[in-house]
């Protein structure tokens, strides 16, 4: 654990590590059989600019109305499309209820490179069993810059289709100039159960 000046205590989770006094909710939305959840600044009282150097998305229980689908993540720069450019890298942690698989790899499969599509955030299909969902964060940085591409670093853990416990890594970049100004969740296949996504703003210090 981590002491900070003002005896708040926080985890210690590397990049995911920060002070709760320096968090700013800006929106939470509940999924109820919704196709998407996605956050556009100037709507519905969405921030997605310069206000925040950093902003954290956090994934509360998010359940698939389909079996064995994957969460992704998609970004816009400037357009009506979610189709930012994007090269990115994915590791996953897994180990099964029976002890098998036990394994920590890179997922090629999962990767992309320059590639406008979706960002999977799960990589072995999440179930939709009553006892299945997904949890976790996304943090994107400095979006509104017109200078620098936008980095993104995400970590999910699941309860896979298959009975297993799987801990996701996955970070990158949207190689573009222009700002993003929207980000969109989704499954691969049919809807967004249940569960919420909440944006905060991270300030300097």
């Amino acid at each position: 654990m981590a002491i900070i000046s003002n005896a708040t205590t926080i985890a210690d989770a590397g990049s995911f590590s920060v002070s709760l006094g320096s968090l700013t909710l800006i929106k939470s939305l509940r999924a109820s059989n919704a196709g998407d959840l996605s956050f556009v600044h100037g709507a519905s009282s969405v921030v997605l600019d310069g206000t925040y150097p950093i902003y954290m998305f956090r994934f509360v229980e998010i359940h698939p109305g389909n079996n064995d689908v994957d969460f992704t993540v998609n970004f816009r720069d400037g357009s009506t499309a979610y189709d930012a450019t994007k090269t990115t890298t994915y590791f996953r942690a897994s180990h099964g209820e029976n002890d098998d698989p036990a394994s920590l790899q890179y997922e090629a499969a999962a990767d992309l490179a320059q590639d406008t599509g979706v960002q999977k955030l799960s990589k072995s299909g999440i179930g939709n069993g009553g006892d299945e969902s997904l949890s976790g964060e996304l943090m994107l940085f400095n979006p509104s810059s017109t200078t620098f591409v936008k980095h993104f670093i995400a970590k999910t853990q699941y309860y896979g289709h298959d009975d297993q416990s799987s801990n996701d890594f996955i970070a990158g970049y949207c190689n573009v100039t222009a700002a993003i100004d929207a980000v969109q969740f989704a499954f691969t296949g049919g809807n967004i159960e249940s569960g919420k996504v909440q944006l905060y703003g991270i300030k300097d210090s």
